[in-house]
């Protein structure tokens, strides 16, 4: 199944954007964003996908401070992006008094994770971390099942405007290392291949 999204009225504003995004009633179990100022509803992420994200949130809770937490199905909003994001974790303090139920500011968030889903890799590799980029979130990790050259961990960071560079690239069997304040290296021979 691939993602589908949903034409807006060009003349609406973030506000109205995100009204809707909240408001309307969406498939049970889907996945929605507002990528780029449109609203895509994506699949629930397949079994292995899950795994890969539980493996690695197992991980980063034996470094983050107690005032911090990993979240899964949290979205995080760009507004200067038109976006409404739901990485599949986002690791942030906990804030005191949130602004919304619905979704964190994304210039709080320390790290994201995205794991590519075959329907909408193309949103996890070039929409998603032009918006991280721009919030400033200091480190981006990509875990690309789908790349064209087999499955792939790549660690963004150094965000600048809307460009990450790129701090170590790795394949699946492969250490790769979160810098301070995680210090914790993964081991992507743990994730599963197909």
């Amino acid at each position: 199944m691939s993602a589908l999204t949903v034409s807006q009225d060009p003349d609406q504003t973030w506000d109205d954007l995100v009204r809707y995004w909240e408001e309307m009633e969406w498939p049970e179990g889907s996945k929605v964003e507002i990528i780029e100022g449109i609203i895509t509803v994506s699949p629930a992420p397949a079994f292995r996908h899950n795994v890969i994200a539980a493996r690695i949130q197992r991980r980063l809770y034996s470094v983050i401070p107690e005032d911090w937490e990993i979240f899964q199905t949290l979205a995080i909003a760009v507004p200067s992006r038109l976006g409404m994001l739901i990485p599949d974790l986002v690791v942030a303090p906990v804030p005191e008094h949130p602004e919304s139920d619905s979704h964190l500011p994304a210039a709080l968030a320390e790290l994201v994770v995205e794991v590519t889903s075959k329907s909408n890799a193309g949103h996890d590799r070039v929409s998603k971390p032009a918006a991280y980029a721009t919030a400033g979130i200091p480190l981006y990790l990509l875990i690309d099942c789908w790349a064209p050259g087999g499955p792939t961990a790549t660690l963004y960071g150094e965000p600048k405007g809307d460009v990450y560079r790129v701090l170590k690239a790795v394949k699946f069997g492969d250490l790769i290392e979160l810098p301070e304040p995680f210090g914790l290296t993964i081991d992507t021979s743990e994730f599963p291949v197909d």
